[in-house]
């Protein structure tokens, strides 16, 4: 998995690409972290090149949102999610907690 991150003056957008497991998710949590923690609360997730998520993904993904919305600061927008990525966000009840775009450009510009 690589992931890449851009910084916008209202937002910040990141890019991962490849498989989003439980080897890689630690690597996907230090980046979500590091923005989050350096008081930016506002990211958009291009999971356009994502080709597989599993749970640990999925956890990383919760706990964004979390920091994000912790005092109403910001949130996590989910863009271009692949249709089976978004069929496990659905059966796992995640859908509602998250705004889902068909691509980063319109995610970027609701900030």
């Amino acid at each position: 998995m690589e992931v890449t991150t851009t910084q916008y003056k209202h937002c910040d957008l990141v890019k991962a690409t490849g498989r989003i497991d439980s080897f890689t998710a630690p690597q996907l949590a230090e980046v979500m972290d590091a923005i989050t923690n350096d008081g930016r609360h506002k990211i958009v997730f291009d999971m356009g090149e994502v080709d597989y998520m599993s749970s640990a993904g999925l956890r990383v993904l919760i706990s964004t949102q979390k920091a994000c919305k912790r005092f109403n600061r910001g949130e996590i927008i989910l863009s271009a999610v692949p249709r089976r990525i978004y069929e496990a966000l659905d059966l796992a009840g995640f859908i509602p907690l998250f705004k889902l775009t068909d691509d980063p450009t319109s995610a970027v510009g609701q900030f």
